[in-house]
This record gives C-alpha cells, structure tokens and sequence, in this order.
C-alpha cells in the first residue's frame, strides 16, 4: 500500500517551515528505515474513500524494507499552502556508498608515492586544533579511506592562511604526523607555512652545477610523466648527439661523464623540463619563467617559445660550441654587489669580467685562470668572500666567447621561436622578453653577455609574481632569490624540487607540499587521480575550531569620581562610595548593582530573575565591617529575597552603625530601583551584627580528597562532589571571566554559591534557594579563585562551613549557616517583565453563529 502519514501529528503546525519539516521528517526516516507512526489519529476520516485505493493510514511504526536495486525507497511530501499554492517533491534513497577501504600502503598519485593530507586555519591554534580533531576522529573510525580522507580534507575544505600537509604511506605514519602537529613538534612527515595570499608562480631554470649522478634514475622509474617528457627529450637530442643520453643518465659503461660541459648541459636540460612537466602534471602552472645561462633554453621551450626539437638543436650545439673553451678559464662567485666588483675589476679588465649578476650581494667573475687566482687573493686580502665555482673551467660570459660567434650562429641556424602563452624573463635584457625574438642571434648574446639574474628577478616581482619554483635536480638559485626578495622588501617563497642524493618521488612530495604551504596551489583532483576511487562524499570530517575571541567593549563605570562628591571610593565591585556619618560613630557605603554589571547573576539564576544571593550580601558586610574594624559576622539574616531587574539596576546602601559595649556594630542593607522616585521608600533587605574577635583555625582540608570520601553526581556550577559520612566536600572555581574581578572581592559570592549546589534542599521548586541565616562568618583569606570546600549538616537545612584554597590554607569558615528555598517576588521597583517567558498558544472555543436565511432578490 502506500502509507500516508502527518508531520502535524508529531510537532503540530510549523507554519511557515512545514514543507522542509516534512521533507526532514522524510529523509530521517529514508536514512533509518522506518516509517513513522502518525499520533492521534484513532479513526480514519469519513470523508475519504479508503476501499477505492490502495492508501492506508500510518496508525503503528513499521519497517521500511531494504529497497531493490531497480526500485529504491521513494516518499512523496506536499505541502498547501494557505493560499492555495501546493507543493509535492518526491524524495529517493541516495545509492549506498561502496566500501572503499583499501589496504596499506596506498600511493595517492603516481609519482606522489605519499598521502598527503592538508590541513589549514586561519590560526596557528587552529591548525593544531584541526590536527587533534582529526586524529581522534580517525581513532573512532578506524576503517576510513585514507586516500578518500585526503581528497576530502583537499577538497571539501576552506583553504585558509596558515597549513600543514602531512605525508605519509600508511595510518600510522600519518597519524604520527597529525599528533605531532597537535603538540605544535618538528617531524619530518609535516610541512608548515603561511600563504598570505594565492601566488603567481615562477618556474625558475638554473644553469651548470645542480647535477648529479643519478639525478634522475628514482623519478625515471616512479613516474610515468617524469619518464614520458624524458623520452622525449632524449629522442629530440639524439640527432645532435654522439652519447646516448639514457646511457649518461643511468651511468651505463662506456656512456661518456657529466663533467663534459657538452654531456651535463644537455642532460641537465632534459632532466630540467621533465621535472616542469611533472609539476604541472598537478595542476602546478607557471605564470612566467627566467632562466639562468643555458637554463633559459629551458625557460625557452616550458613557456612554449621554441618547440623541443629547436630548444635540444639549442641546448646541443651551444653546449658543443662552449666545449671549444675547456681549459681555457675558469669562474669566481664574490660575495659583493655589481657595482663594487666592477670597480675591482678595472685594472683587470683585458683578462677578466662579470659573467652573472645573481643577487644584490652575489656576483660571478669569468676569465683566465691564472687571473682569477690573483684577484681572488686580492679580494682575500681585503676580506672580501669569494670562491672558485667547482667543475667549470671555461670562461663563458666574457670575451672569450666571441671566437664562437660565427660557429653558433651557424649551427642554430633554421631555430623558430614563436609567442608563447607564459610569460617568459630574459636574463640577457633583464626583464620580460617577447619569446619570438629568441633568435639565433639572441642565443649568442645568452653566451656572451652577463645574466641579469638579479634585474630579472627585480622585474618579475614587479609584475606581482610571488612564487619561484626551481626545476632542479640540486637548488643552485634559491639564496641568490631570497636575497633579491629581501632587498627589495618583498614576500615571496621560494621552492626547489631535488636535492642532491635525493632524487626520488619522496623528495618531489616533500617540494610539492612546500609549495603548498606557502600558497602554490595545485589541483588535487589530479594529485589523488591515482587513487582507487575518492568517496569523499562519505567521509565525515571535523568541523572548524574557531578559535572564538570577546569584541564587545566593556561597559564604561556609569558613576562619577566620588571624591569629588566628597565620598570616598569604596574599593569594591558591588560598592561605589563610603562616607563615615556626622555626628555618629556610623558609616554609610553605597552602590549600584545590575545583571548588566555582573553578568555571573544572570548565569546562576537567569534572565527573568537575577536574585542577588546571600553570599553576596555576607561579602558586603564582610567589606563594610572590615572598613570599622570588624572581622566577624556575628549573626547575619535575610528579610527577602533582593531581586534585580533584567534591565536597570538596583541602588543599595550598607549602614554600619555606632558600636556597643563589646565592640559589635548594627549592620542593614537596604535597596531601591535605580529610577525610582526622590520620595520612595528604601526596603530592608538584610540586617547584621559585626564583631571583632576572629582567630587563626585549622581547616583540615589539606589531604584532598579525604581518605576513603565517595564521589557523588556534581550539579550546577560545582566542579567534583564526594561524600564522607554525613559531610559533604565539593571543589568550586571560578570562570575566567570571573577571575578578572576575584581580587577586588573578599571572596567572591559565585564560590560559595557554586559550593552550596551540592546541597538538595527540600521546598518549592518554583522559588529560590538563598543562605538565608549567617552566625560566626570569618574570612581568613582574600582573593581566591577556587575552593576545597566542606559542608558539615548540624540541623534540618543548616550547615558549618568551612574552606581552604587548592593549597589547603584556610580561606572562609561559617559555624552555622541555614540554606532555604523562598518565594521569590518580583524585580525591585515592581517594573516586572511578563513571566514565565514561554507562551502556549491556545485555542478558546468560539460560538457559532446561526447560518443567515436565504433571501430573494
């Protein structure tokens, strides 16, 4: 049959929100299988015909059977409308997810041999808090998908400032990583850093010394994309070469050695662009590339300058020409500025000569060996740094090069560059080139003439780019960048890809999530690509910490300076001013006390009825007494309860009268609405006796908890409850909020309140429960922001108190204190809001009027 059943029945008349209640109600009971009961309905409506069809009233729950593949579980919910528009959707059960829990190891991507899983926060607290949900998310789901955990957590998630991306290959190496970044410690799976923003990335090519042997055989064999644009590299090479260049790369016998300026250049290029393949192979695209020497033959070909059969021609025959000068020279890196090098240089200037400008402090000088050595001396002898660049014995970049001219230009000869699409930086004109004027002649110029490293770069980061991204097998330009970006007062990363002796897809990884964590972002449906299937629709994950802050302005203190009013400060949160009395051995506190003020009265007894408590008005006698030297409340009672109204405050004065014989003064509390009238009369609210005579006692609360106590259930603001015999212990503190206000308090009125929770006092549940009766209160210490507290029953709702700090030094004690429930009247001032605020909405039965006669015209 089909089963009809009311969302009316179970919460009554939404109103305006029945239709998506309804459609609530549908998908709970799609999601659990049950057809609910539909109440209240003992007899079908006679109004229907229910033997017509085949619809019959949900009068009982029943089961939803399991659907069929070819006919899921489908609920129609309408919806009409009180102006006649109807509504009907039809609801159908979501397929199940398929299980996807695969076994461990499992790579995400090929060539990505680790998982990685980003995390990010708009705080570094955040970050580490992201960290601890998800590990102990994972520790209550112990069969999650780690690689569909992943694409979520990439995915489905706001990517903010501050990340981390952990890498690992199976659960518990990322779990180790995700516990280490809770506890904010290195490790070596976790990669942290800010991204300030969404970066333009630079693909940064660098000249001879970042090789390697072995630099490429781990990526050649993990991934196919890598190994792809190798083969093809080392296919368009093969014309201009004699050497194989799989040979040379795999360190084959016989294959010739990498210290062949004519076998490294040609390799290192290969390798260079393969690696930009594999970046971008994860949505990692360069907005511009520069090119350092031979590395903008790179440059050339990624930003889509020169196709790969002219850039290998290039690389090949430049490299064959550059060869000729083996022997003949040798380079010198200087740490100093352009200028200051050039002026050394003048009296060197037939044998030597700037060949790079890499940096605002690093400079490369080229020329005959033997000069190279003087000067380098000299520059030592002025205690300026320098160092022979290791394995170059050519002078390229210096007037050496011009034998070669016509040797090169020949040789490119047929080259078509071409506009390309990515931006591309010369380091010969030292800023952004058009990549069809990458002529045969533009290529002698990038041998002969210094590179510009520097101004490109100083260009680029005009332009706004922010990223540089080194396609490397060994960093060779990353301090030489940094230090450009610092001169310049910029904010840029600054990313390699190898490093020497690790060469392999875990290092790539590693690169990968640097440049993540600093605002490179790669597109993650291609880096988990590899993966078995995602299901990350099915993977729940931990909503957002926020890390919640406090914005709204103090309320600024309403009153005064009493001084000038002649009063003096009283030195206390609920008192304003004190004055003694002419003429009488008296004294005269007064204040104002709102729920506004201290917001703790509301959150013990809420909104409607903000009772001011009796510890409240035992800590203003405590601090009126002591301002006439009285240190004890002899006997303290309460006439009625004083309730502060939810808006506006209450005025009180404390009176301190002349003292008797022994030294006891009157005390009385009095209070009236803050807008009351001139001529409206103050009531009593509390009167008291203070006296001298308070002594040093031994609390005993310093073994906590005491031996063989019973832990009791704790209730309202009581932090642990034990039992011990008749005597109640409990252990009270302070909010932190609270604890702003705690030193200017005696003791403050929630401690000894929150202590009194674990009393259950008979009485009427609709009134409140008040210390209504004081007798031999001292305050031993001041300023405390927790208690240990023991309550002593001495008779039917009476109690001896006594309290000590978490250190067991004794705090208050109360020889006899009376706890009970009383009406509470209404806000002081009479100006009561309507209350209880929960309204019900009933329907009064109205007569129905006699039907009018029909009438004629």
């Amino acid at each position: 049959p089909l089963w009809l059943g009311s969302l009316k029945s179970n919460i009554g008349h939404p109103q305006a929100a029945a239709g998506v209640a309804g459609v609530i109600k549908m998908v709970m009971a799609l999601r659990h299988g049950v057809l609910p009961k539909t109440l209240h309905v003992h007899e079908p409506s006679p109004h229907v015909d229910w033997s017509s069809g085949a619809v019959e009233l949900l009068t009982e729950a029943r089961p939803w059977p399991e659907p069929e593949a070819a006919r899921p579980r489908r609920a129609g919910v309408s919806s009409f409308g009180i102006s006649g528009t109807n509504a009907h959707a039809i609801l159908e059960q979501a397929p199940a997810e398929p299980a996807t829990v695969h076994d461990e190891p499992h790579p995400a991507a090929p060539g990505l041999p680790v998982l990685p899983w980003v995390l990010t926060g708009c705080t570094q607290q955040a970050l580490r808090t992201r960290a601890e949900q998800l590990r102990d998310c994972l520790a209550d789901h112990p069969g999650t998908d780690l690689a569909a955990l992943g694409h979520a957590l990439a995915t489905t998630r706001t990517a903010f400032g501050h990340r981390a991306v952990i890498l690992g290959r199976d659960r518990e190496r990322l779990l180790d990583g995700l516990g280490a970044l809770a506890r904010d410690t290195p490790a070596p799976q976790v990669v942290q850093g800010t991204a300030d923003s969404r970066r333009k990335t630079v693909f940064v090519f660098p000249g001879q010394g970042s090789q390697w042997i072995g630099m490429a055989l781990p990526l050649w064999d993990a991934s196919p994309v890598f190994a792809e644009r190798l083969e093809e590299c080392a296919d368009a090479l093969e014309p201009f070469l004699d050497w194989s260049l799989r040979a040379v790369l795999r360190g084959e016998p016989g294959a010739p050695s990498l210290s062949r300026i004519d076998v490294v250049q040609p390799a290192l290029f290969a390798v260079m662009v393969s690696l930009a393949a594999l970046w971008r192979s994860y949505g990692v695209e360069p907005a511009a590339v520069v090119g350092h020497s031979q590395g903008e033959i790179a440059a050339a070909y990624v930003a889509g300058g020169l196709s790969l059969q002219d850039a290998a021609k290039v690389v090949a025959r430049r490299s064959q020409a550059w060869a000729e000068l083996s022997g003949k020279g040798g380079m010198l890196s200087v740490l100093a500025s352009a200028g200051a090098v050039a002026e050394r240089l003048r009296p060197w200037s037939e044998r030597l000569g700037i060949a790079a400008v890499n940096s605002p402090g690093t400079v490369t000088v080229s020329g005959d060996p033997e000069a190279l050595d003087a000067f380098m001396a000299e520059l030592a002898a002025d205690g300026v740094k320098s160092r022979r660049v290791p394995g170059v014995d050519t002078a390229g970049h210096s007037p050496q090069v011009d034998g070669l001219r016509e040797r090169l230009l020949r040789e490119v000869a047929g080259v078509r560059p071409c506009a390309s699409r990515i931006a591309y930086y010369s380091t010969v004109t030292g800023g952004p080139l058009d990549t069809a004027e990458l002529d045969t002649d533009y290529w002698y110029r990038n041998m002969r003439e210094p590179v510009d490293f520097e101004g490109a770069t100083r260009a680029l980061l005009a332009d706004g780019h922010t990223a540089f991204v080194e396609c490397s097998p060994h960093p060779m330009l990353a301090m030489s960048l940094q230090q450009t970006v610092e001169d310049a007062g910029g904010n840029a990363a600054v990313i390699g890809t190898l490093r020497r002796d690790e060469g392999g897809p875990e290092r790539f990884a590693g690169s990968f999530a640097e440049a993540y964590v600093q605002g490179v972002e790669p597109s993650w449906d291609t880096v988990f690509a590899g993966g078995q299937g995602h299901g990350e629709l099915g993977v729940e994950l931990p909503t957002y910490p926020f890390q919640r802050q406090r914005h709204w302005l103090d309320k600024p203190v309403a009153a005064g300076d009493v001084a000038a009013a002649g009063l003096d400060s009283a030195d206390h949160p609920l008192l304003g001013a004190a004055v003694p009395l002419a003429g009488a051995d008296g004294h005269l506190f007064t204040g104002r006390i709102s729920a506004q003020d201290h917001p703790w009265l509301t959150e013990r007894t809420g909104p409607d009825a903000a009772v001011l408590p009796g510890s409240a008005l035992a800590e203003l006698a405590i601090r009126a007494g002591d301002q006439v030297g009285c240190d004890r409340i002899e006997e303290l009672s309460l006439d009625a309860p004083l309730v502060l109204p939810e808006k506006g405050a209450a005025v009180i004065q404390v009176r301190v009268g002349a003292p008797d014989d022994g030294g006891s003064r009157p005390l009385s509390v009095h209070a009236r609405a803050e807008d009351a009238d001139s001529d409206e009369p103050w009531t009593r609210y509390a009167t008291a006796v203070v006296a001298t005579g308070a002594h040093a006692v031994d609390i005993g609360l310093a073994a906590w908890p005491p031996a063989d106590a019973v832990p009791v259930e704790t209730a309202g603001g009581v932090g642990a409850v034990w039992r011990l015999g008749a005597d109640l212990y409990a252990e009270v503190g302070l909010t932190e909020a609270e604890e702003a206000d705690a030193e200017r308090y005696g003791l403050h009125p929630v401690l000894l309140e929150s202590a009194l929770d674990a009393v259950e006092t008979p009485g009427d549940g609709g009134g409140s429960r008040l210390a209504s009766s004081w007798r031999g209160a001292v305050l031993h210490a001041t300023g405390a922001t927790a208690l240990r507290v023991r309550l002593t029953p001495t008779g039917p709702d009476t109690y001896a108190v006594a309290a000590a700090d978490l250190d067991g030094a004794p705090v208050v004690s109360v020889e006899r204190l009376v706890v009970r429930a009383v009406d509470t009247p209404g806000p002081i001032g009479g100006r009561s809001a309507l209350h209880p605020s929960l309204f019900r909405l009933e329907w009064p039965t109205a007569p129905v009027a006699p039907a009018a006669a029909d009438t004629a015209a």
